[in-house]
């Protein structure tokens, strides 16, 4: 990959950070998410589902929450992006199974948007037991099967190609993998952070910084901006779009949760390797990328079709979400210390502010009419009072 990316720049002088990060974790051959895509305990980083069963549960309770308080739509889709080993939505499935009296008249189905091939086979394994059929005919889906519960499940590469109507969206440690840009305020004005070969030692990488300005620096940075650095994700900035535009028209309710500030944060960009902290320029295509996300960027760029919630802190969100009356009843459960153990370590790690509690946010994308009345302004005392949103309040127990 090395070679690769060495031969590409003294062809073309220095790229972009985005476009070494798409190198880097998606080129077809040599990308690390396209040949490794190291999730869990023998990879290179974990992620809060395979820590704990209790965290998808809680999600999978959120998004039913939501089809209640909208008024429980004969049928929704449930899209996840990035779906990682399909853990998080194993563990959801697992909750729409026990509540399968409550959702028994709702047509659910369940679309995955994946480009590793690789970890859509882990998928399709944890979901079907591997009873897939890749599906050619098909524009858009690529491959399709039934969870054991016997909840259609279906692939795709784009968001885009998930069929419209009411759907709940999902994306945990998504964002955080897309490419940004960097860029530098200096006495000339904003240049853009770019990657070079090092003159020095010819075989390593180095950062530098654009002569002039970019196209990036022309459209990315808003006027008003007051950092000295910025990181900046335009891919987020579409499929956000995208999907506050379909909620805005078919309904539903979409939750992020991954790594993120609220536009205060400036370099952000790292590598990891064996669940160590890795110098993002050395041995491209072995270690995973990664940069926070700006969840005021993303709220910024649904213009407001959309309702936003949040950003809110992990353990907040999963303390209003019921986490502990769930870890007693599995702590009251558990027969074994081993368990026992378990249990409070993954607690401990999702929710201590030191290991994943403070650096993991929610935010969600909401219809304006799930906050508001749409009539309020004229008959305020006729309708019923709109449901509070879970996990972005405190939960009163009654």
């Amino acid at each position: 990959m090395l070679r690769h990316l060495l031969l590409k720049l003294r062809a073309t002088g220095p790229v972009t950070v985005a476009e070494y990060m798409r190198e880097a974790l998606t080129n077809p051959g040599q990308g690390y998410y396209t040949r490794r895509g190291g999730i869990g305990e023998s990879g290179d980083f974990v992620t809060s589902p395979e820590i704990s069963q209790v965290f998808g549960e809680l999600i999978g309770i959120w998004y039913i929450s939501e089809w209640i308080a909208t008024g429980k739509p004969k049928a929704f889709q449930l899209v996840e992006l990035g779906p990682g080993r399909g853990t998080l939505i194993d563990d959801i499935l697992r909750v729409f199974n026990q509540l399968a009296s409550l959702l028994s008249k709702c047509d659910i189905s369940i679309h995955l948007v994946e480009v590793s091939p690789k970890l859509s086979e882990i998928q399709a394994l944890m979901l079907t037991g591997g009873k897939v059929q890749s599906n050619p005919e098909h524009k858009s889906a690529y491959m399709k099967g039934v969870s054991k519960t016997g909840i259609p499940i279906f692939w795709y590469r784009d968001v885009q190609d998930v069929p419209p109507g009411y759907s709940f969206y999902l994306a945990h440690e998504f964002f955080d993998a897309l490419p940004i840009h960097k860029f530098q305020r200096t006495e000339k004005g904003w240049r853009e952070v770019l990657v070079d070969i090092d003159p020095e030692v010819p075989d390593q990488l180095r950062f530098v910084l654009s002569p002039s300005g970019t196209p990036a620096t022309e459209n990315f940075i808003q006027p008003e901006e007051t950092r000295d650095h910025v990181e900046v994700c335009p891919e987020a900035g579409v499929i956000i779009q995208r999907i506050a535009c379909r909620i805005e028209k078919d309904g539903g309710a979409a939750l992020v949760a991954d790594y993120g500030h609220d536009g205060t944060k400036t370099d952000t960009f790292r590598g990891f390797r064996n669940h160590k902290l890795h110098d993002v320029l050395r041995a491209p295509g072995t270690a995973d990328l990664t940069a926070d996300v700006d969840f005021s960027y993303l709220r910024k760029i649904t213009q407001g079709r959309t309702a936003a919630l949040g950003p809110i802190k992990q353990r907040e969100f999963l303390k209003n979400m019921g986490i502990d009356l769930r870890l007693q009843v599995l702590l009251q459960n558990s027969r074994d210390t081993a368990t026992h153990e378990q249990l409070l370590h993954s607690y401990d790690m999702l929710m201590n502010p030191k290991k994943m509690g403070d650096c993991f946010n929610f935010f969600a994308l909401l219809p304006h009419h799930r906050l508001v009345h749409p009539d309020k302004k004229h008959k305020p005392e006729s309708k019923s009072p709109l449901l509070p949103v879970a996990g972005f309040g405190e939960l009163l127990l009654k």
